[in-house]
């Protein structure tokens, strides 16, 4: 008698039904699956929180910036009401004035300053660590409330700076009643948290090679050439970086202005800046519609800012071929 035998597959393997296969012979789109899953499920509260608390809330302040709205009744549409508005009124351009000499005054200062400290804290020294925390310390602190209020106390008249310069025979009456000064004091507080771009220009120090330092040197090159011609070439990618940042945030800046001027914009608007008029047209005359145009007008204006200079970066800005 002859037994029949299983059909077998070119390998030499017995056939198996499906639901037999092993695991290695799932699909592999199956596979692919299953990590992603996982990766959907941890990134899950994040993008719970970003639809909630960011997307759906801007979403929202688009609709209400082509509404009348005063938080206490419903909405209601006018269209470009809101953005026809602005064009007339003379505050909005006073704030908007204060904010761009802010930003072209602190932002230039506090890059230069922390470009300097970060050169004198690139070479290993005693207490390089001490001293680098210490510089670094006042961005810890960032642009809070009990820091504006030390701030408001240091340049208010009789204060600290008021009577050190009135004993060398300066005297202002203290900067924040002064329209000529009050917008300095945000200046200053501003380059005195230089500590974030230090730290990053410190990171693009040390990628510099020093083997063109070497090269330099023996083709007689001072400290100033080298400094010209090797450090700030390398260096202007990080450079780059740090302006992009420092020109957003600058736009942005809201609490010193609010503490120090105590929510007025200080003597003759001096500090008025753009964000707390936003504030005020909101939370303070209810003008919410119109406060939602005005947040949405310096979107586009940070979104302007920042194009030009990635246009303008091709004429300064110079990449190695690793970069490229």
């Amino acid at each position: 008698m002859v037994l029949s035998t299983p059909p077998r597959s070119a390998r030499g393997s017995v056939d198996r039904a499906p639901d037999q296969m092993p695991a290695s012979a799932e699909p592999a789109h199956h596979r692919k699956a299953r990590p992603n899953i996982a990766a959907y499920v941890f990134m899950s509260p994040w993008m719970a929180g970003a639809a909630l608390l960011t997307i759906g809330p801007m979403l929202y302040s688009l609709y209400l910036s082509f509404t009348d709205y005063d938080l206490f009744s419903a909405p209601h549409w006018i269209g470009l009401g809101n953005y026809r508005r602005m064009a007339g009124d003379s505050e909005l351009w006073a704030s908007a004035w204060v904010t761009l000499r802010y930003v072209f005054l602190s932002s230039p200062l506090k890059l230069a300053l922390a470009l300097v400290v970060a050169l004198l804290l690139v070479k290993p020294r005693r207490g390089l660590g001490f001293y680098r925390s210490a510089y670094y310390a006042p961005s810890l602190l960032g642009a809070s409330v009990s820091i504006a209020l030390v701030w408001r106390a240091l340049f208010t008249d009789h204060g600290a700076v008021d009577r050190g310069l009135g004993a060398i025979g300066i005297h202002t009456g203290g900067w924040i009643d002064n329209p000529d000064y009050a917008l300095l004091v945000l200046v200053i507080l501003a380059v005195w948290q230089f500590g974030a771009p230090m730290v990053i220009f410190l990171a693009g120090l040390k990628q510099i090679p020093q083997e063109l330092y070497e090269a330099a040197a023996l083709d007689g090159a001072g400290r100033w050439r080298s400094f010209t011609s090797i450090t700030l070439p390398m260096l202007s990618p990080v450079l780059f970086f740090n302006l992009v940042l420092e020109i957003i945030n600058a736009f942005q800046a809201f609490t010193g202005a609010f503490i120090i001027s105590g929510g007025r914009g200080g003597p003759a608007n001096s500090t008025l800046f753009y964000t707390l008029y936003l504030y005020q047209q909101g939370f303070t005359d209810f003008h919410m519609g119109y406060a939602s145009a005005l947040a949405w007008v310096l979107l586009a204006v940070i979104g302007v800012a920042t194009l030009i200079v990635f246009r303008t970066a091709n004429f300064w800005v110079f990449y190695t071929a690793e970069e490229k």
